[in-house]
């Protein structure tokens, strides 16, 4: 299957900010009840101790995405009792500042966010750490995934990319499971807004913008070998790259993970 790039309509930006927000509400909600990125643990653990880091900058973080769950994990697989917590930083270029202050709030200080908009293909320089970007990637054109990458190597910073998405008939299908999931379950994803039930059940724009979304997303979510082209284009690019799917039992997570050789040692799956 070919990749076909086409637009998502929660990340227009003339797309109104209130359904973007509970767009990004009930990925958030539906990605936390099926714990659907616990699998890369083990990844995020060694790139991590590969980098020497103890931070985290999230891109694209939507509503908060998977971090609130990851971040107990990884905190409660330590190498010892008196290393420092992970830290973890939300951005977005549409910041659900709302969701973040309450997965901030949930987190124990793991997680705090940046209240700015922040392009994924410019960080700002005062946010260091390990960049991450879950179920994202494919939003962006290889142009601009190129530069997102490259704008972690300029700035000398490790990256991991995570994509539940993938191009392929059978796990298209998971679209319309999980919307019909988030269908029953909306009066549950909090805070509750009488609105949200709205545009849920009367009115229903959210559910048609998830399934089409979601449809959209896996039809031009990049496989392996595709990023690693990307990787090849990129310049001052003294990194070690890894690119894969991980199985799980929903669908296999599609990742490439990047880090500087001068400072980091060999990352070992």
């Amino acid at each position: 299957m070919r990749r076909i790039q086409f637009i998502e309509f929660h990340d227009q930006p003339w797309f109104p900010s209130l359904l973007r927000d509970y767009v990004t509400d009930a990925l958030q909600f539906g990605f936390s009840l099926f714990n659907v990125y616990a699998p890369v643990v083990p990844l995020l653990r060694r790139a991590i101790e590969a980098t020497a880091s103890q931070s985290i900058v999230d891109m694209c973080s939507g509503a908060g995405g998977p971090w609130l769950r990851l971040s107990k994990a990884l905190d409660s697989r330590k190498s010892s009792a008196d290393a420092p917590t992970l830290q973890i930083c939300l951005t977005d270029k549409y910041p659900n500042l709302a969701a973040f202050e309450k997965v901030r709030a949930a987190s124990a200080g793991r997680i705090s966010f940046y209240p700015g908009s922040v392009d994924a293909t410019n960080v700002p320089r005062e946010l260091h750490g390990l960049r991450t970007m879950f179920t994202a990637f494919h939003h962006f054109l290889p142009d601009a995934g190129c530069a997102i990458l490259q704008d972690a190597v300029d700035a000398g910073e490790g990256i991991g990319i995570f994509e539940i998405t993938r191009r392929a008939p059978s796990t298209i299908g998971l679209t319309f499971a999980f919307v019909l999931a988030l269908f029953v379950c909306t009066p549950w994803i909090r805070p509750f807004r009488w609105s949200r039930l709205l545009w849920t059940y009367l009115l229903p724009i959210l559910p048609f913008v998830l399934l089409f979304d979601g449809i959209v997303s896996f039809v031009r979510t990049y496989r392996p070998p595709e990023m690693l082209e990307m990787v090849d284009r990129l310049t001052a690019n003294d990194y070690h790259w890894d690119a894969g799917e991980l199985p799980t039992r929903f669908a296999p997570i599609t990742y490439l993970i990047g880090y500087p050789r001068a400072s980091s040692r060999e990352f070992m799956r």
